[in-house]
C-alpha cells in the first residue's frame, strides 16, 4: 500500500526548510552519499533567491552539514540543454559566496552538488551519476595524490576531496523497481509515493510530513496551484514541440512534393497533369518550371 504525497520539489521549497523536518532531507542525503548526514543549517544566499526571472543560479536548497561541507540540492523539471553549465555555475557561486575575502584558500569549503532532473540530460543508460575531479598523468596514467603533509593539513585523503562533487539523478529513467534503499528514494522522487515495504532513511518521516491531507487548507490550495502551473508549463512545452515536429514534417512533405513535380516536368508532363499528381497549384508548378529553365 502507498498514498500520494506532496512532490519533493514543492516540499523542498516550503516544508523541508523547517528544522523539525530536517530528518527527511538527512535521510535522502545519507542514502545518496552513503554517509550519516546531519544538517547543521539551511543557508540563504544570492543563489537561493526565489524570483521568477532572476539572473542568478536557482538553488532549491543550500545547506551545510556537520563536516562544514556545502550541499546544493537542485530540482529541474523542464528541459535545459545547458544544465551541465548551470551545475558548474552553481558550485562556483556557492564557493565564492561562502569564502571570506582575504581568507586563505585552505578554508574554501567542499561543495557537493545534487541535481534531480526530470528530463533526459546527456547520453547514458544509468539513472544516477557521480562526478569527481581527478588529475591523471598524460604519460604515466597515474592519478595525482596528496602528500602526507597535505593530508594532515587539509584533513583530506584525495585531491578529489577538495574539489566540487556532483550527483545527477535522472529520475525518469528509473524503471520503478527498487532494489535497495537508494532506489526507494528515487521511486519516491519519481512517483511521490512511499510503499509500506520501504525502509530507506527519511522515507517514514516523509510519508507523514508530506501527506497532502495534513497540510493546512491554504497550503493545500497553494500546492494545487503549483501543480496546475507545472501541468500548464508541460502542456506549453508539448505544444511547442508538437508544432515544431509538425512543421518539420510539413516542410519535408513539401520538399518531396516539389521533387516529384520537378521530375514530372522533366518527363514532359503538362501543368494540369502534375497538379493532379501532386496537389500543387498551377502557379506553384509554373514557378518550379521557370526555376528549371
Amino acid at each position: 500500500m502507498s498514498k500520494k504525497l506532496i512532490s519533493f520539489d514543492w516540499a523542498i521549497k516550503r516544508l523541508l526548510r523547517n528544522k523539525a523536518n530536517f530528518v527527511v532531507l538527512e535521510g535522502f542525503l545519507s542514502e545518496l552519499l552513503f554517509d550519516n548526514i546531519k544538517i547543521e543549517q539551511i543557508l540563504e544566499s544570492e543563489s537561493n533567491q526565489e524570483m521568477d526571472d532572476d539572473k542568478f543560479n536557482r538553488v532549491d536548497i543550500l545547506t551545510k552539514n556537520s563536516k562544514n561541507e556545502l550541499i546544493i540540492i537542485e530540482i529541474q523539471s523542464t528541459y535545459e540543454i545547458d544544465y551541465f553549465h548551470r551545475m558548474a555555475y552553481g558550485t562556483s557561486k556557492a564557493i565564492s559566496e561562502n569564502h571570506k575575502l582575504g581568507d586563505k584558500y585552505l578554508n574554501i569549503k567542499k561543495v557537493i552538488s545534487i541535481n534531480i532532473v526530470y528530463f533526459d540530460l546527456g547520453q547514458g543508460e544509468d539513472y544516477i551519476y557521480k562526478g569527481r575531479t581527478i588529475f591523471k598523468g598524460l604519460h604515466q596514467n597515474d592519478i595525482l595524490g596528496l602528500s602526507e603533509k597535505q593530508k594532515q593539513t587539509f584533513v583530506k585523503q584525495e585531491v578529489a576531496d577538495i574539489f566540487p562533487e556532483y550527483y545527477l539523478l535522472k529520475v525518469n529513467q528509473f524503471n520503478d523497481i527498487a532494489k535497495d534503499t537508494l532506489d526507494e528514494w528515487v521511486y519516491f522522487l519519481k512517483n511521490s509515493e512511499v510503499k509500506d515495504s520501504f525502509k530507506a532513511k527519511g522515507l517514514k518521516e516523509a510519508n507523514e510530513v508530506l501527506d497532502i491531507m495534513r497540510l493546512p487548507k491554504e497550503d493545500q490550495y497553494g500546492y494545487n496551484r503549483y501543480m496546475d502551473s507545472l501541468s500548464l508549463k508541460a502542456s506549453e512545452v508539448f505544444s511547442l514541440k508538437s508544432e515544431a515536429e509538425f512543421k518539420v514534417r510539413e516542410d519535408e512533405k513539401l520538399k518531396n512534393t516539389n521533387q516529384i513535380a520537378k521530375k514530372s516536368i522533366a518527363k514532359g508532363f503538362d501543368n494540369e497533369t502534375i497538379a493532379e499528381i501532386t496537389g500543387l497549384t498551377i502557379e506553384k508548378i509554373q514557378e518550379l518550371r521557370d526555376e528549371m529553365n
